[in-house]
């Protein structure tokens, strides 16, 4: 089966190539109808990757975040038009103790081989979860990064120790406002407080139980565990605040992506006798656990809904390039692409 795969070969040049799907694999094949982009799609379409990473990993399709509809199951679990979301995660092998996001063997789409932005993508079985029909399409398109913090929300419950009477999340932004409404939602017994800059942003956690700015954290207030979503060089500030305001023996999950290392006063992880673990990516069964969230707590799409930013419809080159201009331009929110290719 002849496909068409539409790669970025150097930064913002898309081009079109061609590949032949075997029928005969044992694949399910589906055709992408929502994607959406995300950061790291942007930093290699702008070329700020480093130079020897772009060609090592140019070209190649990007796009980890989507759904599409079935168009071929030779296994029979799906009929042709089911709409399903796409696991970007692909594991070569299995590990009793490690979980297939964090094998050093796994590949990841958009991230050394070819991501979504094809006319067909050609997936294994395990790699497709059903979409319920109720969900909305355009919000079910970044179930991925929902299913980064579904994740890390499911390390905390086995991690962090039983008392749980107040949690704080560091971060006002997209990660941070995902991870609270699911946060909320899992762990509905437990206080949630928001830290972050922007009085705009922290308006929109009218499901959280308090916000406070950053600049303003009343000195007697403690938590007992706390969740990281800033990333890059502010996380260290916040990390540092987190560690002023946990409680001894609290648990601390790191979200925030940075590029550089971040310096922790360590002094003070002795003596609170703090335990610290990171999360990335995700898993098969956090998307089967983010479906059921979906599913059980149907207000969770009515909150997704708000950080949908721009839906571009994309039927040329033209348009794909317009979507991640669209994407850098917005000032918050997740560009989605209508994929009618």
């Amino acid at each position: 089966m002849l496909n068409t795969v539409y790669r970025l070969v150097a930064p913002r040049r898309f081009e079109v190539e061609f590949n032949d799907i075997d029928l005969f694999s044992g694949n399910i094949i589906v055709r992408p109808t929502h994607l959406s982009i995300c950061h790291a799609d942007q930093r290699y379409y702008q070329g700020t990757r480093p130079a020897e990473v772009l060609k090592q990993k140019l070209p190649m399709a990007l796009i980890h975040e989507g759904i599409g509809d079935v168009v071929y199951d030779p296994t029979g679990e799906f009929q042709p038009g089911d709409s399903v979301i796409m696991i970007p995660n692909t594991p070569i092998e299995t590990d009793e103790v490690i979980a297939e996001n964090y094998l050093r063997s796994s590949k990841f789409r958009a991230s050394g081989f070819d991501g979504f932005m094809q006319e067909h993508v050609s997936l294994a079985p395990d790699r497709v979860v059903r979409l319920p029909d109720d969900v909305d399409k355009v919000i079910a398109a970044f179930t991925e990064l929902v299913t980064v913090s579904v994740s890390a929300l499911r390390r905390f419950d086995q991690f962090a120790h039983v008392r749980r009477n107040a949690v704080g999340i560091w971060g006002d932004g997209n990660l941070g406002y995902i991870t609270a409404i699911f946060f909320k939602s899992m762990f509905p017994d437990t206080k949630l407080y928001i830290f972050g800059v922007d009085q705009e942003k922290l308006s929109s956690f009218a499901f959280a139980d308090d916000t406070f700015s950053v600049t303003d954290i009343p000195k007697d207030l403690f938590i007992d565990h706390a969740i990281e979503c800033v990333g890059s060089a502010p996380s260290g500030k916040a990390i540092d605040q987190i560690i002023d305001h946990i409680y001894p023996e609290g648990t601390i999950s790191l979200l925030g992506v940075s590029e550089y290392p971040i310096p922790i006063n360590t002094r003070m992880v002795l003596e609170k006798g703090l335990r610290f673990f990171g999360s990335s990516r995700s898993g098969r069964a956090d998307f089967l656990k983010t479906v059921e969230l979906y599913q059980e707590h149907p207000e969770i799409i009515s909150y997704l809904s708000n950080i949908v930013g721009a839906q571009v419809e994309v039927k040329t080159i033209k348009d794909m390039t317009e979507a991640f201009e669209t994407d850098i331009r917005k000032s918050i929110g997740k560009t989605i692409m209508i994929w009618n290719k």
